[in-house]
C-alpha cells in the first residue's frame, strides 16, 4: 500500500546522531529529526552547552541524550561512534555538522588554521561516516547521512570574506557527498547535503554585525536564515520521504546562490 505524506516523513524508531549539536544549526537539525520521531544523540566538545541542548531537547518531549568529542580528533571520533553504537544501537541517520571556519586574506593564511578547519570540517566527516557505515548501516543495507555544506562552497565569497580555507573545505564536503553517494548506493545509503546560507549563530555573529545588513538586502528573499528554515530539508533527506535522492546538495539561502553577480 502506497504510504501517505506524514507516513513518509515519520522517523519514529530511527536513531539520529548529530555533531556539532549543542548550539545553532546543529542544535535546529536535531529538532527537526526529534519532533519527526527520532531518538537522538548530540555530539560537541563542551558538556555544559550538551547538557543545556540535551535538556532544550527533552523539554520539547525528544528522547535525547549526549556524548562530548572533538570530531577533529580521530581518537574521540571513533569513541563517539562506540559509544553511540553502544548506548543506542544502530545508527540510522547520521548527521555531519561540526564545523570551523578561520578568517584571513588567503597570502596570510596561517597553515595549521588551513589544517584545523580541514580536520574538522572534511576529515571528521570521512572518519565518522566510515565508523558508522562500518559497524551499523553497511551490515543493515540501510542509512541516511546528511553532510551539512555551506553556500560557501559553491565559490567565492565578497571581497570582505576572507575564508578561503572554510569555502574551501565546503566545496570538498560537497564533492565527498557526490562521490560517497555513488560508492554507497549499493549498500542503500542515501548521502546528501545541505548548503546553509547565512544564519545566525556563534561562526557568523562578528560577520552579522558588520554586514548582516547587507547580506540580507542581497537575498532575494530580502532576509537571513531563522531557527526554522533548515528543518524542512533536514527530515526530507533522513526520511522515506527522500528515499529516491542521493548525492544531492540543495542550498537553503534564500535564493542567494543564485543572484548573479550578488
Amino acid at each position: 500500500m502506497t504510504r501517505t505524506v506524514q507516513q513518509l516523513f515519520n522517523l519514529e524508531g530511527k536513531t539520529a546522531l548529530v555533531t556539532g549539536g549543542s548550539r545553532g544549526l546543529g542544535l535546529q537539525l536535531a529538532h527537526a529529526l526529534g519532533e519527526a520521531g527520532a531518538r537522538i544523540m548530540l555530539s560537541s566538545r563542551k558538556a555544559d552547552d550538551l547538557e543545556e541542548a540535551t535538556a532544550d531537547l527533552q523539554a520539547a518531549g525528544i528522547d535525547a541524550r549526549w556524548i562530548a568529542a572533538d570530531c577533529s580528533r580521530e581518537e574521540d571520533i571513533r569513541r563517539l561512534a562506540d559509544q553511540t553504537l553502544e548506548r543506542m544501537g544502530d545508527v540510522h541517520i547520521l548527521v555531519n555538522n561540526a564545523g570551523a571556519a578561520w578568517g584571513a586574506p588567503a597570502e596570510d593564511h596561517p597553515v595549521e588554521a588551513w589544517d584545523k578547519v580541514m580536520n574538522l570540517n572534511l576529515r571528521g566527516y570521512f572518519i565518522l561516516s566510515q565508523h558508522i557505515a562500518k559497524r551499523s548501516m553497511i551490515p543493515r543495507q540501510q542509512g541516511r547521512i546528511i553532510n551539512i555544506a555551506s553556500i560557501a562552497g559553491l565559490g567565492g565569497n565578497p571581497p570582505e570574506m576572507n575564508t578561503l580555507a572554510y569555502n574551501t573545505s565546503k566545496g570538498a564536503v560537497i564533492t565527498f557527498t557526490q562521490a560517497l553517494a555513488c560508492e554507497w548506493g549499493k549498500y542503500r545509503i542515501n548521502v546528501n547535503a545541505i548548503c546553509p546560507g547565512f544564519f545566525p549563530s556563534k561562526m557568523t555573529k562578528n560577520t552579522l554585525e558588520r554586514i548582516g545588513d547587507e547580506l540580507a538586502a542581497r537575498a532575494p528573499l530580502r532576509r537571513l536564515g531563522d531557527d526554522e528554515d533548515l528543518k524542512g530539508t533536514a527530515v526530507l533527506f533522513a526520511s522515506d520521504a527522500g528515499k529516491h535522492i542521493t548525492g544531492q546538495w540543495l542550498a537553503v539561502d534564500g535564493g542567494v546562490s543564485v543572484v548573479t553577480g550578488g
